[in-house]
């Protein structure tokens, strides 16, 4: 039974990237040719390699990203991300490895200097003076935050640097109608519940305030991707949000999300 389940899993898996594969070369190039702009960006959810290693995106994430950056073009190919743990399986590393981007990588625990990742805690009185720090561009091309916590409430602190393409990883247990997100604490550590990060409407609304249109989330109710507004008339014709919107489905698996905090901690409404 394991081999055959084994098995199963790897049809569909190959099944999923030859559906990315098509997207990516046919549906793509089909809607440059005629003029046409992305409406569903989950369609090019895959991982780049055939071969699946922990050393790109966690999701297929990579898929969408090229789909994006297809459409709008790179200015300084420049990306920062945060949450990276290692940095063998996050957002920016196919794009780091193999695309000739460079950029900045953070996590706040500590991993092997050899993969790049800076020793950082992240949060939202610090965050600005990492990005000087590191000497991170005022305008880059693509933000990916991921520190499963304050999430929110770093994206509201970064104010005088402004990425053309934002990543945020969702809360998908919140559903699609709650604006909610852990109250802020500069300490806050996430204990594997899904006491942890924003709703999507959440971020939704936050992202709108900075100037930024939710085009999409990929099918695993993990992230959701933004782009600065006036990149997205002709690009991207996003669907209603209830459409964009992706419940939990970790690893693949339909409802699958993180255990409920049972401690009864609050949310707050933004």
């Amino acid at each position: 039974m394991p081999l055959v389940i084994r098995l199963r899993k790897r049809a569909r898996k190959s099944l999923d990237w030859l559906r990315g594969w098509f997207h990516a070369h046919v549906t793509l190039h089909m809607l440059h040719w005629s003029g046409r702009p992305i409406g569903d960006l989950s369609l090019f959810q895959r991982r780049i390699p055939f071969i699946e290693r922990h050393e790109f995106s966690q999701n297929g994430e990579d898929g969408m990203i090229a789909a994006i950056f297809a459409m709008i073009g790179t200015t300084n190919k420049y990306c920062v991300e945060f949450g990276v743990e290692d940095g063998l399986e996050c957002n920016c590393r196919y794009l780091l490895k193999h695309q000739g981007w460079t950029g900045l990588l953070m996590d706040g625990q500590e991993w092997p200097v050899e993969n790049g990742v800076q020793r950082e805690f992240i949060t939202a009185e610090n965050i600005e003076f990492l990005f000087q720090k590191y000497a991170v561009p005022q305008v880059f091309d693509l933000l990916s935050i991921d520190i499963d916590g304050n999430d929110y409430w770093v994206w509201k602190a970064i104010t005088h640097f402004r990425p053309r393409v934002v990543i945020m990883e969702y809360n998908a247990n919140k559903g699609s109608d709650l604006s909610v997100t852990v109250p802020y604490s500069a300490s806050f550590v996430w204990d594997k519940t899904d006491y942890q990060g924003a709703s999507l409407r959440a971020l939704e609304n936050l992202g709108r305030e900075k100037g930024y249109v939710l085009i999409g989330t990929d099918r695993c109710g993990v992230n959701s991707f933004f782009v600065l507004q006036e990149l997205v008339p002709g690009h991207f014709a996003p669907p209603s949000f209830p459409q964009i919107f992706h419940g939990p489905a970790y690893k693949g698996i339909p409802g699958r999300g993180h255990p409920a905090d049972t401690l009864g901690r609050p949310w707050v409404t933004v």
